[in-house]
C-alpha cells in the first residue's frame, strides 16, 4: 500500500513538472534550443583546451573560457529559421564577440590613465550599443549584446594586447562550435517570436528610440564606474551588466525587468551557494545542474525573465565555484552589485527621456 502511494506521489510530481514544462516551453522548441547552446559550450571548451590547438600561443591559458563564452552567447541571442540564416548569424555574432574584446583591448591602456576605474569606461560603449543596435532588427540586437559581453569578458580577464592572437583563435573555435550543433538541431527548432521595437508615443523626444535606451544603459554603466571610482566595488562589472539589461523599451517595461531581474537573484544565487558543497565532492552532478539550469534559462528567457534570471544565476554561482572561487562574501558581491545595477538601470530609464508604453 505504501509503495503504491509512493508511485502515484511521484507520478503526480511528474505531470505537474511536465506541465510546469509545457507552460513554459509549448511544443518543446526552447528546450531544444537550451540543449544547443549547451552542447555549443562545451564543445568549444573542448577545443580551446586541446594542445595541438593552442600550443605556442600568447595567452592560450584564457582560449577555451573565451571561445565558449562567445559560443554560448552567441547561441542564445540567434533566432532565425532556416539553417543557412542561423549559421550566417551565429558567425556574425561570434566575430562580434571577438572585436568586442579586441576593442577593450585596444582602449584599456588609453583610458588606464584615467583612474584604477578607467578601463571599465569601455563597457560604457557596449552598453550603449545594446540598446541602440536593437533597431537593426534581430541580428543587431545580438550583435550589440556580443560586442558587450566580448568587452566583458576581456575586462574580467585583464587581456592585453599580447593575447589578441588568442581572442581570434577563441572567436574562429565558437564559430565551430555554436554552427555544429544549430546544423544538427535542423527543423525541430523554432525560435521564439520576440518584441525587439520599443512601443514609444510617436516623435515624443525627436529621438529613435533605440537610441534613447541605448543612452539609458550607456548613463546607468557611466554611474556605476563614477561609483566604483569613488567608493571602489568589488564586483563593479556585474553591475554594469545588470543597468545594461534591464532596460527596456518603455519605463513601465524596465521597472518589470528590474522588478523580475531583482526576484530571480534572490532565488537563483541562495540556490547556487546551497549547491557549494556539491561542487566539492561531486563536480560532475555540479556540472550537470549548471547545465539543466542553463537549458531552464533558454526555455524561459522570452516569457519569463524572471526564471530566466533565476537560472543564470545558479549557473553563475556553481560554475564560479568549479573554477575555483569559494568566497561566499566574493559571490554575494556579484549578487548585490547586480541589484545595485539593476536600480541604476531604472533611474536612467525613469529620468533620461523616459519612454512610455
Amino acid at each position: 500500500m505504501g509503495g503504491g502511494r509512493t508511485d502515484k506521489g511521484r507520478c503526480g510530481a511528474c505531470r505537474l513538472l511536465w506541465a510546469w514544462l509545457e507552460r513554459i516551453d509549448p511544443g518543446t522548441h526552447r528546450r531544444i534550443k537550451g540543449l544547443r547552446l549547451v552542447t555549443a559550450y562545451g564543445i568549444a571548451a573542448a577545443l580551446g583546451t586541446l594542445q595541438d590547438v593552442t600550443h605556442g600561443l600568447p595567452g592560450a591559458t584564457v582560449v577555451g573560457s573565451l571561445a565558449s563564452s562567445f559560443a554560448l552567447w552567441a547561441s542564445v541571442s540567434e533566432a532565425r529559421v532556416s539553417r543557412a540564416e542561423s549559421s550566417r548569424d551565429l558567425v556574425l555574432l561570434c566575430v562580434a564577440a571577438a572585436l568586442g574584446a579586441a576593442m577593450f583591448i585596444g582602449f584599456a591602456p588609453l583610458l588606464q590613465t584615467i583612474g584604477n576605474a578607467g578601463p571599465e569606461l569601455t563597457l560604457v560603449t557596449g552598453a550603449f550599443l545594446v540598446g541602440y543596435l536593437k533597431r537593426f532588427g534581430i541580428l543587431g540586437a545580438g550583435t550589440g549584446s556580443q560586442v558587450y559581453i566580448g568587452q566583458l569578458l576581456a575586462y574580467s580577464a585583464h587581456l592585453t594586447a599580447v593575447d589578441l592572437p588568442a581572442v581570434a583563435v577563441a572567436g574562429l573555435i565558437a564559430m565551430l562550435a555554436s554552427v555544429v550543433p544549430r546544423l544538427l538541431s535542423g527543423p525541430a527548432e523554432r525560435p521564439a517570436t520576440m518584441v525587439l521595437a520599443p512601443a514609444d508615443v510617436p516623435d515624443r523626444w525627436k529621438l529613435p528610440a533605440e537610441l534613447i535606451m541605448g543612452l539609458q544603459a550607456a548613463s546607468g554603466a557611466l554611474a556605476v564606474v563614477a561609483l566604483n571610482g569613488a567608493i571602489g566595488l568589488e564586483e563593479s562589472a556585474w553591475a554594469i551588466t545588470a543597468c545594461t539589461y534591464v532596460v527596456a523599451g518603455s519605463a513601465s517595461g524596465t521597472v518589470e525587468r528590474v522588478r523580475r531581474r531583482i526576484v530571480g537573484t534572490l532565488i537563483g544565487v541562495p540556490l547556487g551557494l546551497a549547491c557549494l558543497p556539491l561542487v566539492e565532492h561531486a563536480p560532475l552532478l555540479a556540472w550537470a545542474a549548471a547545465a539543466v539550469a542553463m537549458i531552464v534559462y533558454a526555455m524561459a528567457l522570452p516569457n519569463r525573465y524572471d526564471i530566466a534570471c533565476a537560472a543564470f544565476a545558479f549557473t553563475l554561482i556553481v560554475t564560479l565555484a568549479i573554477g575555483g572561487v569559494h568566497s561566499v562574501s566574493f559571490l554575494g558581491a556579484r549578487a548585490w552589485e547586480t541589484l545595485l545595477g539593476g536600480a541604476l538601470g531604472l533611474l536612467a530609464a525613469k529620468f533620461i527621456f523616459p519612454l512610455r508604453s
